[in-house]
């Protein structure tokens, strides 16, 4: 990946409802011919640390059968283009969720949350998309994900997202700004529309 899109993400999100037809965007989406597909139970704990709250970003603890990471993604006004940086843990120790805790204490942390997804994922040379189910103990939404992946500028990424967007239907859909830990912890999204964070 080229590095000035390296720890960058670039997506656009939509959130759908109950009546959203699954199985025909599966079909759609088929018929693109992706390079592979994947389903997979995940969870990520998000962490509000106290430089997180001072430069607005996230740390995200994703443990599931495919990654292992621990993620700093940026809470940006709109989360079309967010910084976005992985360490991959593996898998060779297991979870390790006491040792992320005992961490990321040392950091200050002032919030977390988890939330759990059910997602399925059509791999392209050039996108990702996702169709998940993400829900806390109190809230869910249900969303389709488009994240261009492997280009060299901006303007290639969006163009990627637009054309697929187009093929599946979306184009003319409104997509959220918000990031998915900020739709379904109410706290994260009052905290940082009121300018706090």
């Amino acid at each position: 990946m080229p590095n000035e899109l390296q720890f960058m993400e670039i997506e656009h999100k939509f959130i759908v409802d109950e009546r959203f037809d699954c199985q025909t965007f599966r079909e759609t989406i088929e018929h693109l011919h992706p390079t592979r597909t994947s389903t997979v139970r995940v969870r990520d704990r998000y962490f509000l640390t106290e430089m997180g709250r001072r430069r607005k970003f996230l740390i995200r603890h994703r443990y599931d059968p495919e990654l292992h990471q621990l993620t700093l993604k940026t809470l940006e006004e709109d989360t079309e283009v967010r910084s976005e940086i992985n360490l991959d843990l593996g898998h060779h120790a297991g979870d390790q969720q006491a040792e992320i805790d005992a961490f990321l204490e040392q950091l200050v942390v002032h919030w977390s949350g988890t939330l759990h997804k059910d997602i399925e994922v059509w791999h392209f040379s050039d996108i990702e998309i996702v169709h998940y189910h993400a829900k806390t103990n109190s809230r869910s939404v249900q969303c389709v994900e488009f994240e261009a992946t492997g280009q060299s500028s901006l303007t290639d990424a969006i163009a990627t997202l637009e054309r697929y967007e187009h093929d599946t239907g979306f184009a003319d859909q409104p997509r959220s700004r918000l990031s998915l830990p900020q739709i379904l912890f109410p706290d994260i999204a009052e905290a940082l529309s009121a300018g706090e964070l």
